[in-house]
Parts: structure tokens; sequence; C-alpha cells
């Protein structure tokens, strides 16, 4: 009963501050969502890998931007909160040697803006996987929460390609799916022996991570099924494929032959024979639940597909390089603090990346105002204290927070990081962000962590 309670509190303090001041200005809710956002979505019909064009339909209208106030307008009397308390309050907690050498921390008030306790909150931090959450606001905002990704078949008479979008979300059944539209294709055209390529080339680079082959992640590659693990029904650290474009290719071979379409030779890499033309596809599910499964589950391959796309959204390399320019430019634009930021990967598994603790609660504070409702995955994403995600068993029945800290968590050793949102006891939404560098021990680091959290519920 607690946690039921619990977690209807913090979901409801969360509705409460992004519905707030914009309900009346951006119209009736229709089916849970507002008629003006949904509007906003509907309008989104890019199904591919344009970005959204320079003419986009308004935004719902709503009240002024919650960043405004950091730039020196003040807050108002009602959400005034008392900085110097909460300082009392945390900084014991931020004191624990557990936390290691280095340490950042930003508590801000979502509604206003507000900063109500920072240390070193402009100082840069490798951030490990709350990295995220500027991966994810990034891919958002550069092609839009509707947008999908292709995997798709193209023919010359009995040539036949499949070409890789980019999708880290394609399993089995994705896979199967488009060798049966395939194959009823195929036998329309009363093709049932066909040359088999694939085609990976919408990604550049090198796909190898820089921390080699390694069981977090994949290699980084338009073309995948089941993010290349061995044992598809792995979940989390598993041994990966070495070549997963290429196993891709060759399961998809197997499902065409039982299908009744004989392949004549083993499928090879290749671009399309000239004169392809599409033959069918098959689109993952919205990039607004890619993003909220990236975040819930720390998902480093659908982290590093969400960089390229918007890479390739923004006209920059697919690769490593230019994800991290493209997830730049695109917090750029949200006028977001980037000073000492660096994006070397989108996954956060590249200890070269540097954020700050002000950078991830002023991305919070912008996923929650109503002017962005392309924005609002990144705050639903976040793992739940005590039942979704990385936080399921960081916190046990009856902690105080419990069902109220939705949080990216991040791990790398002697690095530990926690970002994320909380319901405070008045009800006022709060973002945060801690970060802590050469820790000696991952579980003193994530307890001193999530005491910090939970003394914001108290």
């Amino acid at each position: 009963m607690i946690r039921t309670w619990q977690l209807a509190a913090g979901a409801t303090a969360l509705g409460l501050v992004i519905a707030a001041g914009a309900v009346a200005a951006a119209g009736p809710w229709e089916s849970g969502q507002r008629e003006a956002e949904r509007e906003w979505a509907a309008a989104k019909t890019d199904t591919d890998h344009k970005a959204p064009g320079p003419k986009r339909p308004a935004p719902a209208p709503s009240a002024p931007g919650v960043l405004d106030p950091l730039g020196g307008r003040p807050a108002s009397k009602a959400a005034d909160a008392k900085p110097g308390e909460l300082g009392e309050k945390l900084r014991p907690l931020f004191d624990d040697p557990g936390l290691g050498p280095l340490r950042t921390a930003s508590v801000i008030d979502v509604s206003t803006g507000r900063r109500l306790y920072g240390e070193g909150a402009d100082k840069a931090m490798p951030p490990a996987s709350t990295i995220k959450i500027a991966t994810a606001a990034a891919a958002l905002t550069a092609l839009g929460p509707d947008h999908r990704i292709p995997t798709a078949v193209v023919a010359a008479e009995d040539r036949l390609t499949l070409v890789g979008g980019g999708d880290a979300s394609l399993d089995g059944a994705g896979l199967r799916l488009l060798a049966d539209r395939t194959a009823r294709a195929l036998k329309t055209r009363g093709l049932t022996s066909v040359r088999l390529s694939y085609d990976i080339s919408l990604y550049t680079g090198n796909p190898l991570h820089p921390i080699g082959m390694n069981g977090n992640i994949a290699p980084v590659t338009a073309l995948m099924v089941d993010q290349g693990r061995i044992d598809a029904e792995s979940a989390g650290y598993a041994e990966r494929s070495h070549d997963p474009a290429g196993e891709a290719a060759r399961a998809f071979a197997r499902m065409l032959d039982r299908r009744g379409v004989r392949i004549a030779a083993p499928p090879a890499p290749g671009h399309p024979a000239a004169g392809s033309r599409p033959l069918t596809k098959v689109l993952s599910e919205p990039l607004a639940a890619l993003a909220e499964r990236m975040l819930t589950d720390s998902d480093n391959d659908l982290a590093e597909s969400l960089a390229r796309q918007t890479a390739l959204a923004l006209g920059e390399k697919a690769d490593f390089a230019g994800g991290g320019r493209a997830v730049r430019a695109q917090l750029s634009r949200l006028r977001l603090p980037l000073a000492g930021a660096r994006f070397a990967d989108g996954s956060g598994l590249d200890r070269k990346s540097r954020v700050s603790a002000r950078l991830l609660t002023a991305l919070l504070a912008r996923a929650a105002e109503p002017a962005r409702p392309e924005l609002r995955p990144v705050l639903t994403g976040l793992p739940v204290a005590g039942f979704t995600g990385t936080l399921r068993t960081r916190y046990d029945e009856g902690d105080p927070g419990s069902g109220l800290i939705r949080a990216k968590t991040g791990t790398l050793t002697g690095v530990n990081a926690l970002s994320g949102t909380v319901a405070a006891p008045d009800g006022r939404l709060l973002a945060f962000a801690f970060l802590a560098g050469r820790t000696a021990s991952r579980d003193e680091a994530q307890d001193a962590l999530d005491a910090l959290a939970a003394a914001l519920v108290s």
C-alpha cells in the first residue's frame, strides 16, 4: 500500500508541474493528451531520416519557460524555497566519503528554475550514463517524438538488398515480420530465388566503441538484430557478436529460405544494385518510446543509435564524433549551459565525456516546460525509485524516496552519478544532479547518492 501511494504521489507531482499554467492556454485534454500537443505530434509526418522542416507547427502555447529565472527574474513568493535550509540538510550527506574526492551537485525548482543548492555545479565531470538525458533531449528535438527508424528491403529484379537504417531496437520478431513481407512481395513478382546483399553505409567510421568489444554494447552498425546478442534472450551485460550486421543478414536469409525464397549465395555487404526500388520495410517504435526505453533500462545500444540519428538529422557524419557534434549543437539550440561539456559518445561509456550538474538539471527543467511537449519522454523515461529500470532495486519498500524519485543512474568504475526529479514535501517538483568521481566503492557511492536524493523528499 505504501509503495502504491508513493508511486502515485510521485507521478501526480510530475504531472502537475508539467501541466501547470498550460491547460487553459493550450486547450482541452482528449484521451489523456492535450489536443494542441496531439495536433503537434500528428503534424510530424517524417518517417525516415529527414530532419524536421524549418516551418514546424507551433508548439502548444504555454506559460513562460521555466529557465527564465536563471537569467535573473525573481521567482514568485509562493515558490520561494529556502536554499540555506536545504544546504544545511544536504551538506552533511554531500560530505559522505563514499562519494570520493571529486563531487558536484545541483538542485533547482523546476517551476521557477531557481537554484536551491549547488556545489561545483558548473564543473564538468564524467557523467557515465546520465549523459543519456542529453542524448535523448537532442534526438527528440532534432527528429521529433514520432520519428520511426526504418529497416528496408530494396530490389532490382532478383537482386535484393537489406538496408540498415540504424534501428538498435530491431528484434527477431521485427526481422521475421520483414521476412514475411519480403517473401510475399517476391512471390507476387514470381521470384523464388534471389541474391541478397546488405547495406550498412548509413553509418560511417569505426563501429567499435572506444572501450572495445564489451558485453555492455555491440559494435555500432546501421543493421543489427537483438542488439548483436549471442543469446537473444539475454539482457544487460551479455556476449555480443563481432559482426552484428552480418549476423542479421544471415538470419534474414534463413527466414526467407523457410518462407520458400531460396538465397543463391551467402549474403554479402554491398550497396543496392542500380535500378533498385523499395520493396518493403518495417519501422521501429516512435522515438518517444525508444528514448524512454533507453533511459529506463540505460540501454547503451539505443543511446549510440539515437546519437547517430541526431547526427543524420543535422547533416553530420554518423559516427561517434559526428554524434557528439550533433548532440552539442542541438543542446545549444535549447540555450543550455554547455561550458566544459563534451559528448564523446551517446551512452556515457566513454570516460572522455563531460557534463556539469548544472547542465543536467537545466535539461530536466527544459523537458518539463509546457511549450516543449516533444521533450516529455526525457522525464517519463526516468527510472522510478524502487519500481522500474536501474532504480528498481535501489530503494526498498518504505524508504522515503521509493516511488517519489525518478532518476537516471550513472555507473562506471570510479564514477557514480544520479540525476532526475523528485516530488518535494510541499508538492513542488525539484530537479537534481549529483556527480561523483574517483569513488572507491560502487555500493558506498550509490548509497550516498540515494541518500542525497531521498533527503529532498523529507
